[in-house]
């Protein structure tokens, strides 16, 4: 019986098309190309171009920001848009600039996180006047103290190299400029902790709290714990006041009842404890009548009575 032979497959043009493709394309420096990541080091990044030869982006070309961790922040894998700066870098590779193609591509992706609103993780890398400085898509970022926090910043020192949440709120490609934001997401994020808090506050709950501001249409009382309830003039006397000062000053510790929850707000009554207190009083004294009215009967009795 006789061995059959395998034949080998008959190759074509068609199986080399990509290498002969990628022998034959052209690149020239200044051109914007795209490659991925086949290999990373503390100082450089080395790029598959499906090309003859590969692509290198040294360090002080991928980016400005002193925080970047080329290990830590570019894995094998990952594409990248790099600009030619070098088509031989010494050893047959094409030298690439992450900066250069920022400058083309970068304003583009900040103005589309912009529209979108996106949420964005950033470190902050250095402390300028009234503000920081964050990087985003390579891009110098000013996050203005103002913005940085709810509360008064006194020492931005503190927040040099701390992982903030921010947004895109200006982006201006022409003066170079991106502003940064911290603040409407941490707003956000209080109105919606605020928002669980007040929904777990029944109706009838009698507490006590602190008067914080008073309005033409009533006064704010903080009840603690970041919760704040609003007891309108209608609901602060039972007597009719023109302004909630004629009963109130900032600071005064007054007992609330909890009369409405409704979309994240606490409606407080302050008249509706002084009506439990005026019924209360008022069955007391209903009682007393019956008392009196049985001591001058029988006052009238022994009255008729003759010794």
């Amino acid at each position: 019986m006789s061995e059959e032979k395998t034949m080998p497959a008959t190759e074509s043009m068609a199986d080399y098309e990509e290498e002969l493709n990628a022998s034959l394309k052209q690149i020239h420096e200044g051109d914007v190309i795209t490659g991925t990541v086949i290999g990373v080091t503390d100082t450089e990044v080395i790029l598959d171009l499906k090309y003859y030869t590969e692509g290198v982006i040294r360090a002080e070309d991928f980016t400005d920001d002193p925080t970047f961790n080329m290990k830590e922040e570019v894995h094998i894998g990952d594409e990248i848009s790099a600009t030619v700066v070098r088509r031989d870098g010494g050893q047959g590779q094409i030298m690439l600039s992450r900066k250069e193609a920022n400058e083309v591509l970068a304003w583009d992706k900040l103005k589309e996180l912009q529209e979108q609103g996106t949420n964005l993780k950033v470190k902050v890398a250095g402390v300028v006047k009234s503000g920081v400085v964050a990087y985003v898509e390579g891009i110098r970022g000013f996050i203005p103290a103002s913005k940085l926090a709810l509360e008064y910043v006194e020492d931005l020192n503190e927040w040099l190299g701390r992982e903030i949440e921010v947004r895109v709120i200006n982006v201006d490609e022409e003066d170079s400029k991106l502003v940064l934001s911290a603040k409407e997401i941490l707003r956000e994020k209080e109105a919606e902790e605020r928002k669980t808090k007040v929904s777990n506050v029944a109706v009838g709950l009698v507490t006590e709290g602190t008067v914080e501001s008073l309005q033409d249409y009533g006064a704010f009382i903080n009840l603690g714990g970041g919760l704040t309830g609003l007891v309108h003039i209608s609901q602060i006397s039972e007597k009719r006041i023109k302004h909630p000062s004629a009963v109130l000053k900032v600071g005064d510790t007054v007992k609330v009842k909890v009369i409405a929850v409704k979309d994240g707000k606490l409606s407080l009554s302050m008249k509706a404890l002084q009506d439990v207190a005026a019924e209360e009083i008022q069955e007391e004294t209903i009682e007393l009548p019956e008392s009196e009215s049985i001591t001058t009967n029988l006052g009238s009795l022994f009255a008729k009575i003759k010794l």
